[in-house]
């Protein structure tokens, strides 16, 4: 007996029915297996080596924002905003990971794809200070993402590789920033380990200690019992107060933040003080104050970027924020935030875009903090 061909068409449907079987059981798979697949492909496979050569921060070329540079992208400002012309503080701005690469444990500075992040990063980040202060954010031989997927000794040495130039970096801001300004500290991720180290073992007994208005650590863990002890400023518990320290890590709902966890858990604060089980610090950038929860209507403005993330919508009332028990900030469910663009990590782990969501907010809060400081003088 002759055996029946099928109709072309229900051919079509059999196999687009079969890819998208695939698909699902591939993104189950991915789902299960995404973190030992991230660390597959982005932890380096070779020995750590300390790059030849120091960083010169008296070259100009050595950073990516400064006051006397021409094409600075800490000027950026949505429209409706302008950097101001008379600054009245120094910013100091550590910049994220933009290195992606697996193929060594630190960037050179001369690497162009991740200096361009860098430089996208400064642009939407840094710029919510310029309109209080001058900023001065260094290019640095900062450690590669994957150094932040393992435990293994040569992650270590990459970061230490890394705020060894963050350290210089800083010694050359205090010599060729104005010595009578205010001093802001901001960062976010990679930069704001650094610059938690920078704090508890270079300005903690520095003579510019004084001079510090406020310092965010924006996008990295901060042990409440672990951390704040060790640090020479407090938490901010409300707006306008100045001399404090900001933190917070937005994550949409449903959260799923076992990749920080996991790693925060089994990590150690100064002195090795377990951070185990330990809140962390959760500023709430829609008020200013530590903890509690706010709605979308607070949020002052939000930058949504475009696909390449070379511009920027200007949205206000999109996010709303509060912080959980643990010390994460959650900005509502995920269907209901605008498209910030592709680069949400697993979880629904908003860091990318720490600052971005917040914007604003976060302009406003540094005004109150300097505006409440020169009160204090």
């Amino acid at each position: 007996m002759a055996r029946r061909r099928s109709h072309p068409a229900v051919r079509f449907l059999w196999i687009v029915a079969g890819l998208t079987v695939l698909v699902v059981i591939g993104a189950g798979l991915y789902r299960y297996f995404e973190k030992d697949l991230m660390r597959w492909v982005m932890v380096p496979s070779v020995e750590f080596r300390e790059m030849p050569g120091g960083a010169d921060y008296a070259r100009a070329g050595m950073w990516i924002a400064r006051p006397d540079l021409g094409d600075n992208p800490s000027l950026w400002t949505p429209r409706g905003f302008a950097a101001t012309r008379t600054p009245r503080a120094s910013v100091f701005f550590i910049h994220p990971t933009s290195f992606l690469e697996s193929s060594a444990w630190n960037a050179p500075v001369d690497d162009e794809e991740s200096q361009w992040r860098a430089r996208l990063f400064v642009r939407s980040q840094a710029s919510a200070f310029n309109s209080v202060g001058a900023v001065w954010a260094p290019k640095y031989r900062q450690a590669t993402f994957g150094a932040f997927l393992t435990t293994e000794d040569n992650a270590r040495r990459a970061l230490d590789f890394a705020y060894r130039d963050v350290l210089a970096a800083y010694e050359a801001f205090l010599r060729q920033a104005p010595r009578d300004r205010p001093i802001i500290l901001a960062a976010h991720s990679q930069g704001s380990l650094h610059l938690m180290r920078l704090l508890q073992e270079r300005i903690k007994d520095g003579p510019e200690a004084s001079r510090v208005v406020a310092a965010y650590l924006i996008g990295w863990p901060v042990s409440v019992s672990a951390d704040l002890p060790a640090l020479p400023l407090p938490a901010c518990e409300r707006p306008g107060q100045a001399r404090c320290l900001v933190s917070w890590q937005s994550f949409s709902e449903p959260a799923e933040p076992s990749q920080v966890t996991d790693v925060y858990d089994a990590s150690r604060g100064p002195g090795g003080v377990p951070r185990a089980g330990s809140a962390m610090l959760c500023t709430n950038p829609l008020t200013g104050a530590r903890g509690g929860e706010a709605g979308a209507d607070r949020n002052l403005g939000t930058l949504v970027p475009n696909e390449d993330m070379t511009e920027a919508e200007f949205r206000r009332g999109a996010v709303p924020a509060r912080c959980d028990l643990r010390g994460f900030l959650l900005i509502g469910d995920n269907d209901a935030l605008p498209d910030m663009g592709p680069y949400a990590l697993p979880g629904n782990n908003y860091h990318v875009y720490d600052y971005a969501l917040f914007w604003a907010n976060v302009r406003a809060d540094a005004e109150r903090r300097l505006a409440a400081f020169e009160r204090a003088q």
